[in-house]
């Protein structure tokens, strides 16, 4: 049973989950895993090696756990944390810990091994933020469960362990320290102005322009004004709302209109890096209706964190937001 442990001096919480040391190549730094069609779990005819699925799009009204579907998500075969148990929260003298319960599942975005995010059509890319956004639905009927985050690793630098793309889902039964930092900021903002402060953001950046770098009628990519990366970028939906489960069909349309924009840019401009993309929402249980606001960063893999930045928080990122905007803006799609 995996278990959650909490620092007494940060108050951050750590999953300790033995059970993914079975991972091959755990500790082996920026080696992917390199499997062929033959051998890989995500591709249609191998669906028995992955567990169950939980949701598959598919075509004809073809049998579960069999080919013919164009998006599946199954439980990870390795989980960070498992739905079954009671968190049985103790304390062992100034420590505190609770068992490892929570979801961890994998979205097999495309049968196409050999396909990625950017390449996708925007229909296909729209699938895969709904079916996230019908596990979120489901996932957080469970009252235990406090945070569900979906994110997306590309590439080996970014933490993908396989080549076919795929996202993930995990739901946690706290809601991360890193989360609340942002929630706290969003309240401060709306306490003092009345306003969202992302919906500020996305106001003023229209306005001024220079770190825009695609905008459709119901969302904006632009670069964000303190990137912690290169070439950082988030996509915002211009209509407020604090959760990415509850956005409307037309919103997630046009999401994977400008993701697929921004990812194609990405990949021109920095020859197709390895990335990170984590949807930013609020948690399913809490009241942030009026002052948080979902959106979805992107962060390519172009530069490393060391030193300084695990010790001080701070980041150093070598390229303006702005200069990063003109060269993504520059790419012709």
């Amino acid at each position: 049973m995996p278990e959650l442990r909490k620092d007494p001096v940060t108050g951050r919480w750590v999953i300790i989950s033995t059970e993914r040391q079975k991972r091959p190549y755990e500790f082996v730094f920026d080696r992917p895993k390199v499997i062929g069609r033959e051998h890989c779990p995500f591709c249609p005819g191998h669906e028995a090696l992955t567990p169950p699925e939980v949701l598959a799009y598919r075509q004809n009204g073809s049998a579960p756990n069999a080919p013919g579907w164009d998006v599946r998500v199954v439980p990870n075969k390795f989980p960070a944390l498992r739905v079954e148990g009671e968190l049985d929260r103790a304390g062992e003298g100034m420590f505190d810990r609770m068992n490892g319960i929570g979801a961890h599942e994998v979205i097999i975005e495309t049968p196409d091994h050999d396909k990625t995010l950017a390449r996708m059509t925007e229909a296909e890319i729209e699938r895969v933020f709904w079916a996230a956004r019908e596990r979120v639905l489901d996932l957080k009927r469970d009252f235990r469960l406090r945070y569900i985050l979906v994110f997306k690793n590309h590439g080996a630098q970014a933490g993908a362990t396989l080549e076919h793309t795929h996202s993930q889902l995990i739901a946690l039964p706290v809601v991360p320290d890193f989360v609340r930092e942002e929630l706290e900021g969003a309240r401060r903002h709306f306490a003092a102005k009345e306003r969202c402060v992302f919906c500020d953001i996305v106001a003023q950046e229209l306005a001024d322009g220079r770190r825009v770098v695609q905008e459709h009628a119901d969302m904006v990519a632009l670069a964000p004004y303190a990137p912690r990366f290169p070439f950082e970028t988030w996509l915002l939906p211009r209509r407020h709302a604090a959760r990415f489960e509850d956005a409307p069909r037309g919103d997630v349309e046009s999401l994977a209109r400008l993701l697929k924009g921004v990812l194609m840019r990405i990949d021109r401009a920095l020859e197709s890096p390895a990335y990170n993309l984590i949807v930013h929402t609020a948690p399913p249980a809490e009241n942030h209706g009026d002052g948080y606001h979902w959106h979805v960063e992107v962060m390519p893999k172009v530069t490393r964190t060391a030193g300084f930045e695990w010790g001080t928080g701070f980041y150093i990122n070598p390229t303006s937001p702005e200069e990063a905007t003109e060269v993504l803006r520059a790419v012709r799609l």
